[in-house]
């Protein structure tokens, strides 16, 4: 049991390793929005958008932007 909520805090602790940035396109696309309309709200373009999804999926060992959204939510990085 030791073990395993050794390796949460390890996991908590590399989560919170998201910048801002990162956390705050994440929200977005957890509202649904595309990478373009990211883009568009936040000013920036979408292959910016794209860096920040994929190094947050990178970062949070997730299999795509889908699942850095529900580890982010669990983890309490982002709003659900």
């Amino acid at each position: 049991m030791r073990r395993a909520s050794t390796a949460a805090r390890g996991a908590r602790a590399k989560h919170s390793t998201l910048t801002s940035r990162e956390a705050e396109v994440l929200t977005w696309v957890a509202r649904g929005k595309s990478a373009w309309e990211i883009g568009e709200i936040l000013r920036i373009t979408k292959r910016t958008v794209d860096e920040h999804v994929q190094t947050a999926v990178r970062k949070l060992g997730a299999a795509n932007r889908i699942h850095a959204v529900a580890i982010a939510i669990r983890e309490g990085l982002i709003d659900g």
